[in-house]
């Protein structure tokens, strides 16, 4: 069975002969899933390398993402002088047709990059965009439906060619909660992540939705509006066993040994309990866990550990 057919049978949760494996960052030759990102404009010439088509700009201080500076509707006179990048210039997806060829065998994803809420802050400012849902919402839906409305013109291009799923990735919790109050998240953007969910379903793809933090009084929201996977890279802040027992058969899960825990500071011992403890649990629904693999020592996983998560998750995700 070739990998595509091993992950959607994950997914839907219709008999895997084994868990499915995405590999992140290294080792992506033995990855089930490919992933890819549309591409810049072509006519896109930034006066900074770390400028994005936003306008932001990000700052880097070791080799993490870094952050976002310089917001460009920073005041919000700004607004209606600002330009969104164009969803359809020329450039986004010129290597599309040779990835899908190049990796015929695997479950593609499509990727948004970073998406909704977070992309909104980035062009507002964190602490004013929290402010002005409140206190500027008409200037604040105006700037968000400009976000959502090119995610949209992704998405169309994404599912254009033989993609299996379309991944969006919104940071929305902190470590205790989430970063807005969940009456504001369903108000605002659960109608508008569900007409993009609609899209990509329409089309006969998934919806893959990573999301960091404590996000759980959500969780059921987004499994209403179309979530097909989940990835949770911090699984403990969330509880295993609680996914397990409000979510688990209800969506399927791509999750790591949790990159707070257990990969940076556990055993090899505690590193094969963590792995098998998920398929126990999230994997027990005739499948519903895809094994997320990803060296991560900018934030302190040591080797050692990576190579016994990789077993780990080679091993125990290959028995029956």
């Amino acid at each position: 069975m070739i990998s595509k057919e091993i992950v959607k049978r994950a997914v839907t949760r219709t008999g895997p002969p084994r868990m499915p494996l995405l590999y992140f960052n290294e080792f992506i030759e033995k990855s089930d899933i490919i992933r890819t990102s549309y591409g810049s404009a072509k006519n896109f010439v930034p006066d900074d390398p770390n400028r994005s088509e936003w306008g932001f700009r990000w700052e880097r201080l070791d080799d993490t993402m870094g952050q976002p500076t310089n917001p460009p509707i920073a005041d919000w006179d700004m607004l209606t002088q600002y330009r969104p990048p164009d969803a359809n210039a020329p450039g986004r997806f010129d290597h599309m047709a040779d990835f899908v060829r190049r990796n015929n065998t695997k479950y593609l994803i499509g990727e948004l990059g970073i998406s909704g809420l977070n992309l909104v802050t980035f062009l507002r400012g964190f602490a004013e965009t929290m402010e002005d849902l409140y206190l500027e919402p008409e200037r604040m839906m105006a700037l968000i439906h400009m976000v959502y409305d090119f995610e949209i013109g992704i998405i169309e291009g994404f599912c254009r060619y033989d993609i299996d799923a379309v991944s969006f990735s919104d940071d929305l919790g902190t470590q205790q909660s989430l970063m807005l109050a969940p009456d504001m998240w369903r108000k605002v953007f659960k109608p508008l992540y569900k007409k993009q969910f609609d899209i990509v379903h329409s089309h006969g793809k998934d919806v893959y939705f990573h999301s960091c933090g404590y996000v759980y009084p959500i969780i059921q929201d987004l499994i209403d509006i179309g979530v097909d996977v989940f990835n949770f890279n911090q699984p403990d802040l969330l509880g295993i066993d609680h996914l397990n027992r409000d979510f688990g058969g209800k969506v399927s899960f791509a999750c790591p040994v949790d990159h707070q825990t257990v990969a940076i500071t556990g055993t090899r011992e505690e590193i094969f309990g963590y792995v098998r403890h998920l398929k126990d649990t999230l994997g027990a629904h005739n499948g519903g866990l895809i094994g997320y693999i990803e060296e991560y020592s900018s934030v302190g996983m040591k080797p050692e550990s990576f190579a016994s998560i990789c077993e780990a998750f080679e091993t125990i995700g290959s028995e029956q």
